[in-house]
């Protein structure tokens, strides 16, 4: 084949590839593995530019490490429950399942094009009873562990998706999903025990070395341990405390305020006793909306509403009036802090908005504070009882252990992670396997049982309803206890549930007697390499930390950490925004395949951009990947002659062969460093296009010189070899045409030579005015700035200048260099 056919090549090796099962994984403990999984899709329809350039950054790296004596693993499955499904049945008058299996079959059909290596035999879908039946029983399993629980609480309600949200799915106020406004409402769900898992999931990040600090910073914030002291404040009038946390226990005799959340219990109850009851529940209101539409570290106007109520304090009597703050957290600590506006510039600016008077307790020990700012540094107590003279830290210790010892306060630490509400009143999701009974309350689905499915025969209509809720003949049961009537439970679980597990699932996705078999687990976990948004830092990540530390601590799993290694790819970024069907600036990967093939897509979305930064969509940039493949291409075939013919020694070899051979190795060192040290594809393309261009000046189309052809050979291999984890269908190709018996698939990364890649060295004569001081040994055209450098530094040319003045340097080129003094 003398031109390059993208399409036939392709077709032709994708179906070598599936004859073969070449990429099909088995346990071998005499082999060292590498699992490499990035994360699935939700199986929309289609897949993007972001899943191409997210799922060929996994490719590479899978190809690779084979290439490098690995056992892989690279599977592949589907997210598959959701609302988007849900909704195009209400759309379309379809089932969810018949929409989300046919999304699945195109898409599977896509991925397959793009050539990625994986497992297909490992191929799993959440939304198959087989998949969740094992998550249903973890559940069980966890409840009767009191990991799980059920309660009634104030949830983040979207109206438009008809469902609860977790606060990590609440971005601005808004749904995750559907951009609609989000509102508190009161309801029962389930909830997993994440928070008896907070000091490990803090503690353990240490040991994510191989995780981006934006992430490991991200979750430690969210899970937000604070240590601090926990104090009651008696309030005037009643024999009820305010009970608060505080992180600065040192500055307690400057508190001159309290605020408290709105929705704290404390400011209901002042409501129903208030003359100023309306107003009260007015700001209530408006403050939860707010909040709802808000991030974490978001910073709102401070705002408060007196309640008519003061507390005292406990260390010097003050009387202090107690507000209701939009600042304030129900969910962080006690959810009522007190105030000291000298020293924490929240409560300064509230303080000076609401006139209320500022207190200064610690004198600063390095500087002093301009007048419109609280001081928060180190310094020593004053005015502050017996406890004043004292350095702050010390200080902090001290008042604590004195409440403690009076009996109104203790040490506490807080955090500021929740407990994980999962329930969702959707029907496309995991059934939740519990049921309610009338005499013997809450109850498990026994584990026989299992799964619960989903009914198929529902309808859906345009209110979004789940259908479960009214479809009595599916929560109409059994107490398996009593033999009574009882009702099963029909919210469903989040469907981040599902993926906080799948890797592990992969390990033995088949097993009919396990969740997962832990012989296949202990061999292939943790993953080594994890590749997915930064979008994800926090929801799936986390979640999937503690599913691995609950799943270990129920025996599956014996690893603390699921992902040893993390990489958060940029986005894809088209006319200066990222790419969505809203902006219209969707680049449908189908016609670029169809145009170029799949290779060039990959080339170009590897060399674009550093895996980490965001890519610039360029229609240049792929017809510049094309080219550089056609050039590729027609460099081999027309050197074909050098993998049939006798080869020249090496130490025949003319300034033409030591010239490619060194380039050939330098590219090989440069390549295997950049891929192996941050995964940079674009540097190693670039290492490989300037050796494809330095042998086309050699024995290219227009140039032929006389070249060792081992040189020659070994050249192209290389460039065959670097090259086949980005573009594998076109490299297997071009190594099945130079006659090559072995596949690709069994070729072995190319090995460094550190001899061939040293560059030749020639003398540089040193003159000092004229006279021969000293030689030099540097490489051919060594920068004139160099020689110069390199001269003057030389022992013996600095006895000869001693302290003369220099009056200049003449350097000439690969010859000498003349200091004149």
């Amino acid at each position: 084949m003398s031109e390059y056919n993208f399409e036939a090549i392709e077709e032709k090796w994708q179906k070598i590839w599936d004859q073969k099962s070449s990429f099909k994984a088995f346990e071998d403990q005499n082999r060292k593995k590498y699992y490499l999984l990035e994360m699935f899709p939700y199986p929309s329809g289609k897949i993007h530019m972001g899943h191409v350039r997210n799922y060929t950054i996994g490719d590479v790296v899978a190809r690779y490490k084979r290439m490098k004596g690995f056992n892989v693993l690279h599977p592949m499955g589907w997210d598959a429950f959701g609302l988007p499904a849900e909704n195009a049945a209400i759309k379309n008058d379809t089932h969810p399942a018949k929409w989300t299996h046919e999304n699945i079959a195109y898409m599977k059909k896509q991925l397959r094009r793009m050539g990625f290596s994986y497992d297909w035999d490992r191929e799993l879908a959440t939304c198959d009873p087989e998949y969740y039946r094992w998550e249903q029983l973890f559940f069980i399993q966890l409840y009767k562990k009191g990991i799980i629980y059920r309660k009634k609480t104030t949830v983040n309600w979207c109206e438009d998706c008809q469902t609860v949200l977790a606060n990590e799915q609440v971005i601005d106020g808004e749904c995750w999903r559907c951009d609609n406004k989000v509102l508190p409402r009161e309801m029962n769900g389930w909830f997993f025990k994440i928070t008896d898992y907070a000091d490990e999931l803090l503690e353990d990040l240490t040991q994510l070395q191989g995780w981006p600090e934006k992430v490991v910073s991200m979750q430690k914030n969210w899970i937000g341990r604070s240590q601090g002291a926990q104090i009651d404040f008696p309030i005037e009038g009643s024999d009820q405390s305010l009970t608060i946390f505080t992180t600065r226990p040192d500055t307690i005799y400057g508190a001159t305020f309290m605020s408290v959340a709105p929705e704290h219990p404390l400011v209901k109850n002042i409501c129903s006793e208030s003359d100023n009851t309306k107003d009260i529940e007015a700001f209530v209101e408006k403050t939860s909306a707010a909040k709802q539409q808000a991030n974490y570290g978001d910073e709102p106007e401070k705002e408060g509403i007196f309640t008519g109520k003061y507390c005292i304090n406990p260390f010097n009597n003050a009387r202090l009036p107690i507000y209701a703050a939009n600042f304030v957290l129900m969910e962080y600590g006690t959810g009522a802090v007190m105030a000291v506006p000298a020293h924490d510039q929240r409560d300064y600016e509230f303080a000076r908005k609401y006139n209320i008077p500022i207190v200064q307790v610690i004198s600063p020990s390095e500087r002093e504070t301009p007048e419109d700012q609280a001081y928060e540094g180190p310094g020593v107590l004053i005015d502050s009882g017996g406890f004043s003279g004292m350095a702050n830290d010390a200080a902090k210790i001290a008042i604590t252990e004195h409440a403690k010892a009076q009996g109104f306060g203790m040490p506490q630490t807080t955090y500021r992670l929740r407990d994980w509400g999962i329930s969702r009143q959707r029907y496309w999701g995991s059934p939740i396997p519990m049921l309610t009974c009338n005499s013997c309350g809450i109850q498990p689905v026994p584990e026989n049982e299992l799964p619960v499915t989903l009914p198929t025969d529902v309808t859906f209509d345009e209110s979004g309803r789940s259908p479960l809720h009214s479809l009595e003949s599916y929560y109409k049961t059994v107490c398996p206890f009593c033999g009574g009537e009882a009702k099963r439970e029909t919210d469903t679980m989040d469907t981040f549930v599902e993926s906080s597990w799948y890797f592990a699932r992969y390990c033995s996705p088949s097993s009919e007697q396990k969740m997962v078999e832990k012989d296949a687990a202990s061999y292939w976990l943790p993953v080594d390499q994890y590749i997915g948004g930064v979008e994800h830092a926090i929801l799936h990540l986390l979640y999937a930390r503690f599913f691995t530390k609950a799943m270990r601590d129920l025996g599956y799993l014996t690893i603390d950490e699921p992902f040893t290694n993390l990489l958060t790819q940029g986005m894809v970024i088209k006319d200066g925004t990222k790419m969505s069907k809203s902006k219209g600036n969707v680049v449908d990967p189908n016609g670029l395949i169809e145009a170029y093939g799949a290779d060039t897509v990959r080339l170009f979305s590897l060399f674009a951009a550093p895996p980490e930064r965001d890519l610039e969509w360029s229609d240049k940039g792929v017809e510049g990947s094309s080219r550089f493949l056609h050039k590729v291409y027609r460099l081999v075939i027309n050197n074909k002659e050098v993998f049939s013919n006798s080869h020249i020694k090496d130490q025949d070899l003319n300034e033409s062969g030591r010239t490619i051979l060194r380039k050939t190795h330098q590219t090989i060192k440069k390549f295997s460093l950049d891929i192996d040290r941050d995964f940079h594809f674009n540097t190693c393309i670039s290492a490989v296009m300037e050796l494809v261009n330095t042998l086309s000046s050699k024995v290219g189309e227009e140039k032929k010189e006389i070249v060792a052809q081992s040189v020659v050979r070994e050249a192209i291999e290389a460039i065959i070899k670097l090259l086949y984890p980005m573009v594998p269908h076109f490299c297997a190709e071009l190594w099945q045409i130079t006659g090559h018996q072995e596949s690709m698939e069994e070729v072995t990364w190319p090995e460094f030579d550190a001899e061939a890649a040293k560059d030749d060295e020639i003398t540089i004569v040193v003159q000092v005015s004229g006279k021969v001081r000293s030689r030099l040994q540097t490489a051919p055209n060594t920068s004139d700035e160099d020689l110069k450098e390199k001269s003057l530094a030389d022992e013996k040319v600095q006895k000869f200048i001693g302290d003369k003045s220099i009056r200049k340097i003449i350097v000439i080129k690969n010859k000498l260099v003349n200091i004149v003094v």
